[in-house]
This record gives structure tokens, C-alpha cells and sequence, in this order.
């Protein structure tokens, strides 16, 4: 038996076990396989470069941003503190979110574009069009591709699965929606200011005007300046009321605003969660600790998924997935209790085989003193017979069964003689 070092080990962190011991046979398949991944690599080379408008686009996708980092210059040109004192910077600052606004538009027909290119093409140079305008000038590599884990590719020292770019391409959906809701309030808020700042300075010369047509003091016109007064103070009162409104009505919306980011933040968490948990378990038997660490990861996304209110746009889908998860999270349950049964068996049959040694040590002994040995052995091999296939001990369970038969036929034969 030797180790296999030859896969990169973040792949194999990802996608398999490092320290996977195989034979020397299994080995040589391993190495047919990757002769035959060289000579599809060459192949795929071949027809890339022989295809103009292909290369063509990858030249272009390699001088764009990618999806992620366009997303983050778009988002932080979207953190604005509105100067709601200067028209002019008012003015420019709308200017400014119409801009990231259409560019988050435009970022929304891309992302289709990638979602529907990668899922649903057949052919693969189609599907590395689509991870190349994802990836963008941070460039990908093609680093596997199989049955089990479709193809596989890095980019910014990342591996992923298609499935996982289609997940992001998802994530990114729902936060351009989250960033969209937020740029129309910005504008809104920019507006609403710019209309007040010209509406103030449309007022003042009248104001000036009613103070010089007052002449002299008399009764007349302080009745006439106290009715103006009084209507003053009703509009500023009615003022102050609308003002109030929309200061509710916006900590309302800032509120319904972070609810709804907390509810795509707490389902994107979930699917990564339920990704992550997944991903441990394929290809059992697994050792207790993974199987508690997968039912940890779905408890903490049925968690997350239960948290997400009714009024967010992702409640729906949060149901769906909630159902799915909870089957999962019982079904990694029960694997957990098998587990912990198997090897409570193991522990206990190991301990029966300790106590059976004992008795019989120093012969000659009584008849007494091998019938209970004999019926520690038979426990033990019980134990033993119970454990289950596909569970982490399975395999030194049925080694050790051997053993202890051995030894139950040998104490046996001494009673029977």
C-alpha cells in the first residue's frame, strides 16, 4: 500500500481524501486516467485555438472585470453620503447612482447570460464561454473534469464545481436585486432634497417683497401680520408633520431594506452550508466525527432558512429548500446514531475479548471458568455481527470477527473434550 501525493492538495481537500491509500494496481488505473486527461486537455487546446471568434472572446473576457470584483466597484460607488445642502453635488451624486444603477442592469443580463450558457449548453467550449465571462481577467484553469463532480476549475486560487458558479451567479442575482431597491431610495432621498433646495430659494424674494410693502405701523397691518404669522406657523407645523411622515416611511423602507439583505445574507449561508454538508458525506463510510460535523451544518442552515421573514422576496424559496434540508438533517441524524451504536458494539465486544483473556489465563481451570469464557466470546461476537455495512468500523468489525470465532471454536472444543 502507498500514498497518493499527486493530486493538488487543495482539490483533493475539496473533492477527495488526501491520504487515501491505494494499491499499486489502483495506482496505474489512477495514472491511465490522467494520461487520458492530458490527451483531452491537448484536445481541447487544439479546438480553441483553431476557433478565431472563440479565442476572440476570451481576449475580451480577459480584459473585463469579473462578475465578483464588477460587483464590489459597483456596490462601493453605490456608498453615498448625499450632500442634501449643495444642489449641484446633489445633482451629480443622481447623476453618479443612474450610472451604477444601468451598470447593475447591465451586470443582471450578463449574469443570465453565464446561468443559462453554462446550464444549459452541451457542449463544452460553449460552457467555458460562460466561466470565462465569469471569471473575467482573473482568469480559469481547468482542473478536472468527471462523472461524480462534473468539471472542475480554479480561478483566484478557488476550485469550483459548475454548480457552484451557477450558485453564485444566484447569490449575485439577489444582490444586485438587494442593491437596485437601494439605489432608487438613494435617488429618491437625492431628489426629494434637490426639490426642497430650489423650492427654498424660489421663496426668499418673496418674502422680502411682503416685508417692504409694510410702510408704517399701524393696527391694520399688525392684524394683517399676525393672520401671516399664524399661517405660518400652520405651515411649518403642517411642515414638520410631513417631515415626521417621511422620516417614518424611511426608517420604514431602511428597515424592510435590512430585512431584507439579513434574509439573502441567511439563505446564501444556508446553501452554503447545505453544499458544505453534502459534500462531507459523499462516498461513506465515514468516520463519527463527519457525520456530526454534516447534521452540525444542516442544523445550522434549517436555523438560518426558519429565520428568513414572510414579507422577503426569498421566503418562498427559503420554504422549498427548508423541507428538503430537514429531510436531509434527519436522514444525517440517523446515520449519526448508527454510528455511535456501531461503535459502542466495537468498544463493548473489545472489552468482552479482554475479559474472556483473563479467565483463561494460567491453565488448567475449572469447567466453570471456560463456560464463561466461552459466553464472553459468543457476547462479543454478537456485538460484532450487529454492526452495520457502510459504517466506519464495518471493515475492523468483521477482521476482529474472525479472531474472536477463532477463539469461541477453540474454548469449545476444550469443553466438549
Amino acid at each position: 500500500m502507498i500514498p497518493v501525493g499527486l493530486v493538488d492538495p487543495a482539490i483533493a481537500e475539496k473533492f477527495g481524501n488526501s491520504k487515501t491509500k491505494i494499491t499499486l494496481t489502483d495506482l496505474k488505473s489512477k495514472i491511465d486516467v490522467w494520461i487520458e486527461w492530458g490527451y483531452f486537455l491537448q484536445a481541447i487546446a487544439a479546438d480553441i485555438l483553431s476557433d478565431i471568434q472563440l479565442v476572440n472572446k476570451l481576449n475580451f473576457d480577459n480584459n473585463n472585470l469579473s462578475i465578483c470584483a464588477h460587483f464590489q466597484v459597483i456596490a462601493e460607488s453605490l456608498k453615498i453620503n448625499l450632500a442634501f445642502d449643495n444642489s449641484h453635488v446633489l445633482e451629480r451624486q443622481i447623476h453618479k447612482i443612474s450610472n451604477s444603477k444601468n451598470e447593475l442592469f447591465q451586470l443582471k443580463e450578463k449574469l443570465n447570460y453565464i446561468f443559462d450558457t453554462i446550464k444549459n449548453s452541451h457542449n463544452l467550449l460553449n460552457i467555458l464561454l460562460g466561466v470565462s465571462a465569469f471569471c473575467g481577467k482573473s482568469g480559469f484553469a481547468l482542473e478536472w473534469l468527471d462523472d461524480d463532480h462534473e468539471l472542475i476549475i480554479s480561478s483566484d486560487g478557488k476550485f469550483q464545481e459548475l454548480t457552484d458558479i451557477l450558485n453564485d451567479c444566484d447569490f449575485f442575482q439577489e444582490q444586485i436585486a438587494t442593491l437596485i431597491i437601494q439605489g432608487d431610495t438613494l435617488k429618491e432621498q437625492a431628489e426629494e432634497a434637490l426639490k426642497k433646495i430650489k423650492h427654498e430659494s424660489s421663496k426668499e424674494p418673496i418674502i422680502s417683497q411682503h416685508v417692504e410693502i409694510v410702510p408704517k405701523f399701524s393696527t391694520q397691518k399688525i392684524v394683517r401680520s399676525a393672520l401671516l404669522i399664524a399661517s405660518s406657523l400652520l405651515i411649518l407645523g403642517f411642515a414638520g408633520w410631513k417631515i415626521k411622515e417621511k422620516s417614518l416611511q424611511s426608517k420604514q423602507m431602511s428597515l424592510s431594506l435590512n430585512q431584507e439583505r439579513s434574509a439573502i445574507t441567511n439563505f446564501q449561508s444556508a446553501q452554503k452550508l447545505g453544499m458544505e454538508a453534502a459534500s462531507l458525506v459523499q462516498n461513506p463510510p465515514h468516520f463519527l466525527k463527519v457525520w456530526q460535523q454534516a447534521e452540525t451544518k444542516w442544523h445550522q442552515a434549517i436555523k438560518l432558512l426558519d429565520s428568513i421573514p414572510v414579507e422577503t422576496s426569498v421566503y418562498d424559496r427559503a420554504k422549498k429548500k427548508l423541507a428538503y434540508y430537514r429531510i436531509n438533517y434527519k436522514s444525517i441524524n440517523q446515520r449519526v446514531l448508527i454510528e455511535k451504536k456501531a461503535l459502542a458494539n466495537l468498544e463493548a465486544a473489545q472489552k468482552l475479548a479482554i475479559e474472556a483473556n483473563l479467565f483463561v489465563q494460567n491453565p488448567p481451570h475449572p469447567l466453570l471458568v471456560w463456560q464463561q469464557a466461552q459466553d464472553k466470546w459468543q457476547q462479543a461476537i454478537n456485538l460484532l455481527e450487529a454492526i452495520p455495512e457502510k459504517t466506519s468500523v464495518s471493515i475492523q468489525a468483521k477482521e476482529t470477527l474472525v479472531i474472536y470465532k477463532t477463539n469461541y471454536a477453540a474454548i469449545r472444543q476444550i469443553i466438549q473434550n
